[in-house]
C-alpha cells in the first residue's frame, strides 16, 4: 500500500501554517504514527502529538487544544465516531480529519454527517495530507481524489444551504424563536419552519446543539456566534 512516498514542494503559506501548527494525530498503529509525525517535522511543524488510543487524547483534552486532529475511524478501545464527539464536546468548531483505510459507502456517508472537515484514504500521498491540514486551517472542507471519486461514483451528496437558510441557522444561533425570525425576515412562521427542518435535513443534525456544532464544523457559522437556543 502506498503510504505518504510522495512528495512536491511546499508553498510559502503552508510552510507558514505548519511551523506554528499544533497537530494531535490518532492511531493504533505506531509505525503510522511515528512516521506520521517524522513527516510533519520534515515539513516544519514541530508541535506534534501522537495518541495510539483515543482515550489517551480524550485525557487530555481538557487542557490542551489542537489545531488539528487527525484521527483514524477504526480505533479498538473507542471508535473514531465517538472520538469525533468527544473531541467536539469540548471544542465545538474543531478542526477534524479522518484518515481511514476505509472505503465503505456507508462509513464515508457517516462521516460527512459527523460534519468533520477533511476526509483522506490512507493510500494518499502525504503532501495531499499537507494540503489537507492547509485547507481546514483556512476554513474550507478537504477531501482526497479517492474520496472524490467514491462520492461521484455512489452519488454521496453534500447539500449546502440556502443563503436564506444561513440568515435562519445565524438567527438560531443567537437564540432566536421561529416566531422572532419571521418577524425579523419578513417571512412567515411556516416558512421559518420549512427552512429549519431542511437545515436539520441538509446537516444531518437531530437536535439543535448537534445542528450547532455541525454548522460551526463546516464553516457555516462561528462559535461565537452561538449565544443560546430556544
Amino acid at each position: 500500500m502506498n503510504v505518504w512516498y510522495n512528495f512536491a514542494p511546499m508553498n510559502e503559506a503552508q510552510k507558514y501554517i505548519l511551523q506554528d501548527l499544533s497537530l494531535a494525530i490518532v492511531d493504533d498503529h505506531a509505525l503510522i504514527l511515528e512516521g506520521f509525525k517524522s513527516l510533519m517535522q520534515g515539513c516544519g511543524a514541530c508541535n506534534v502529538d501522537t495518541f495510539i488510543r483515543s482515550a489517551d487524547l480524550i485525557s487530555v483534552l481538557p487542557n490542551k487544544r489542537f489545531d488539528v486532529y487527525v484521527i483514524d475511524i477504526g480505533m479498538p478501545d473507542i471508535d473514531g465516531f465517538e472520538l469525533i464527539d468527544a473531541i467536539r464536546s469540548f471544542y465545538a468548531d474543531a478542526r477534524i480529519i479522518v484518515n481511514t483505510i476505509h472505503e465503505e459507502v456507508w462509513l464515508l456517508r457517516r462521516m460527512l454527517d459527523k460534519g468533520v472537515n477533511a476526509i483522506m484514504f490512507k493510500s494518499t500521498d502525504f503532501m495531499q495530507m499537507v494540503d489537507a491540514i492547509t485547507a481546514v486551517m483556512n476554513g474550507e472542507q478537504y477531501f482526497c481524489p479517492g474520496f472524490k471519486k467514491k462520492l461521484a461514483n455512489s452519488k454521496l451528496r453534500i447539500e449546502h444551504p440556502s443563503e436564506r437558510e444561513i440568515e435562519i441557522l445565524k438567527a438560531l444561533a443567537g437564540g432566536h424563536t421561529s416566531k422572532e425570525i419571521a418577524a425579523m425576515l419578513f417571512i412567515s412562521e411556516n416558512t421559518v419552519e420549512t427552512h429549519r427542518k431542511r437545515l436539520f435535513t441538509k446537516l444531518g443534525a437531530r437536535n439543535m446543539a448537534e445542528l450547532m456544532v455541525k454548522a460551526v464544523a463546516r464553516g457555516y457559522i462561528n462559535a461565537s456566534e452561538i449565544t443560546g437556543d430556544k
